[in-house]
Formats: structure tokens, C-alpha cells, sequence
């Protein structure tokens, strides 16, 4: 357990399987690192990333998790999901704080901002895929 006070978006959290909650902190090659594993990344193991992240417009690509479903809250600010699923595109509104969707395993989704935002990610996101929007 920690006595220290974290703060996002300079800090996300590792929940892992065996019920542990590591702080990371975000460097400038964040994402990279943990898409490649490098580093603290390559010990994690299996579990979720807890991540914050602002937005003031619409996401310059498309993202897949095939390993898990991912919690996506929103803090403040307005957004639209898009989610690619087998009948066509489907859209989800968040337009309250605390408004929240679950992106199922394996769907292609991206963002439309309607507002900047601030939004919370609990992410299975070991295998994510990226394409451009």
C-alpha cells in the first residue's frame, strides 16, 4: 500500500492479476514503451491500464483490443463513440460527467469530440491494434 497521493494524467495505474495496483508514471514515450514492453513495461504482466486523457478533437485513428473489454468514462466534456461492429458503425453518446461505455473485446472504435474532454480508460490493452480514422 502507498501513503503517497498520485494524480492523473501525470500517473496511470497497472491493475494486475494478482490484485496489485502499480503506479506508472507517463514519460514522453509512454505509449511507445508500453506497446513495445520496454523497460518497467516488460514486467507487468497481464492485467488493465488505468489511464486519464484530455481531448479537443477527434481521434486521428482507429483502436482494437483483442484481449479484453475497456471501460471508457467520461469526466467532462462531450464525445461520441464510434464502435465498428458486423451491422455497420454504431455511436455512443457521453455527454454527462460519469456517462460511461463498455467497448466489447475485439471492436474497432474511435472518438468524435464534441466538447473538449477529459475521459477515464480501464483498458485491457495487451495486442491493441491501431489503424488510421
Amino acid at each position: 500500500m502507498s501513503d503517497q497521493a498520485f494524480r492523473f494524467p501525470e500517473t496511470f495505474v497497472h491493475l494486475g492479476g494478482g490484485d496489485t495496483a502499480e503506479p506508472l508514471e507517463v514519460t514522453p514515450s509512454f505509449w511507445e514503451d508500453i506497446a513495445a514492453g520496454r523497460g518497467r513495461f516488460a514486467e507487468l504482466g497481464p492485467g488493465r491500464l488505468v489511464s486519464w486523457c484530455d481531448f479537443d478533437g477527434d481521434w486521428p485513428n482507429w483502436e482494437m483490443h483483442p484481449r479484453g473489454e475497456e471501460l471508457v468514462c467520461l469526466v467532462s466534456g462531450a464525445m461520441e463513440f464510434v464502435l465498428e461492429q458486423e451491422s455497420g458503425p454504431r455511436s455512443v453518446e457521453l455527454a454527462q460527467p460519469g456517462a460511461f461505455l463498455i467497448v466489447p473485446r475485439g471492436v474497432w472504435h474511435t472518438a468524435r469530440v464534441s466538447a473538449p474532454s477529459s475521459v477515464l480508460f480501464v483498458t485491457a490493452g495487451d495486442g491493441t491494434q491501431h489503424r488510421p480514422a
